[in-house]
């Protein structure tokens, strides 16, 4: 295989609060050569997402962090140059996990093929992928949504967020997004067809809110945090279920939260109303996901289930995309063509 130039990106230093450009570093390196049990990987898309932001900071965490000067780490669709493993052979297209670069080497077992004929390939990343499967594990296994009830969810133009809600509706309960800017929330109510949206940026959010949630909130599906969940947290009815998927409103922060400790509220609330609330991470129900790919497929084709894909052009853009990402600045799943 001849060589060329693979473009990385590393992790230069540890951001403060923001990240800023300077915390990454583009790097040139010779294309990796696979050893026995390896393919030589070309990298196709990326997928860039707001979990990213906590590999960068070495607190203590459900993984480790990204070492300085390693490869950002990430999912990736790619192509197989060359093979020197017998269930793969060149061209065939996978789902690997090879981070920020053009190229990568890779073990067998930490691949998953992909076929181009049954969807376009960057869904793997998105709706057929980690997000998707995000929010139908959250929403099913934590969240347990019922016919007739009301299923709120912040960030819902993104890729976790936007199925939360079609997946809620498709399971017979009423869909409320929160998102960031009129454009956003038309499509939202317009393409993903959610009952109700409501407009975080909005002055009188909260009370936009309780307006779209007469009979109050059975199920919070938690991307975000911050003055969210502050509107959202009066509205919860008795037994109530929140997934906290995320919290990217509190990513970039810094030392102590502004304002009043809110934890014994909180604490009197979940007692006195029941509430489930349960942080959770995708690959603990791993076993869930041949029923997911099956019943997303099937609600893709039907029409149930819709996606929109932000692609931007070229490795070089990933780390301000990335940033952009962290202010809500992409509208759908954010995507680098490599």
């Amino acid at each position: 295989m001849p060589q060329q130039d693979n473009l990385r990106i590393v992790l230069a230093a540890r951001p403060v609060g923001r990240p800023r450009p300077s915390d990454f570093r583009l790097e040139h390196a010779a294309v990796p050569e696979a050893s026995d049990g390896q393919v030589v990987l070309r990298i196709l898309y990326l997928s860039l997402d707001p979990y990213m932001r906590g590999r960068m900071s070495d607190e203590k965490s459900y993984a480790a962090p990204v070492a300085i000067g390693q490869v950002m780490e990430g999912g990736t669709v790619a192509e197989v140059l060359e093979s020197r493993h017998p269930d793969f052979k060149s061209g065939d297209i996978v789902l690997s996990h090879s981070g920020w670069q053009s190229y990568a080497v890779a073990d067998g077992a930490n691949l998953r093929k992909i076929d181009p004929a049954a969807a376009p390939i960057t869904t793997a990343l998105g709706v057929l992928g980690m997000p998707g499967f995000t929010a139908y594990a959250g929403l099913l296994t934590i969240g347990q949504p019922k016919a007739g009830e009301t299923v709120v969810v912040a960030a819902a133009s993104g890729p976790v967020g936007s199925a939360v809600g079609q997946i809620a509706r498709i399971k017979g309960a009423r869909a409320v997004g929160i998102a960031g800017g009129e454009t956003k929330c038309a499509f939202i109510r317009e393409t993903f067809e959610f009952d109700a949206v409501v407009d975080h940026s909005a002055p009188d959010f909260a009370d936009q809110l309780a307006a779209a949630c007469p009979n109050g909130i059975d199920v919070y599906f938690e991307n975000v945090g911050g003055k969210v969940w502050d509107a959202v947290f009066p509205l919860l009815n008795g037994f109530a279920r929140i997934p906290v998927c995320g919290l990217i409103a509190q990513y970039n922060s810094t030392g102590d939260f502004e304002g009043p400790d809110r934890l014994p509220i909180v604490m009197r609330q979940v007692l006195t109303k029941s509430l489930t609330i349960r942080g959770f991470i995708q690959r603990e129900f791993v076993a869930q996901r041949p029923a997911f790919e099956r019943e997303a497929s099937g609600w893709i084709a039907g029409g149930a289930l819709k996606y929109k894909e932000d692609i931007v052009e070229g490795l070089a853009q990933a780390p301000e995309a990335f940033i952009g990402l962290l202010d809500g600045k992409n509208f759908g799943k954010l995507i680098i063509k490599v």
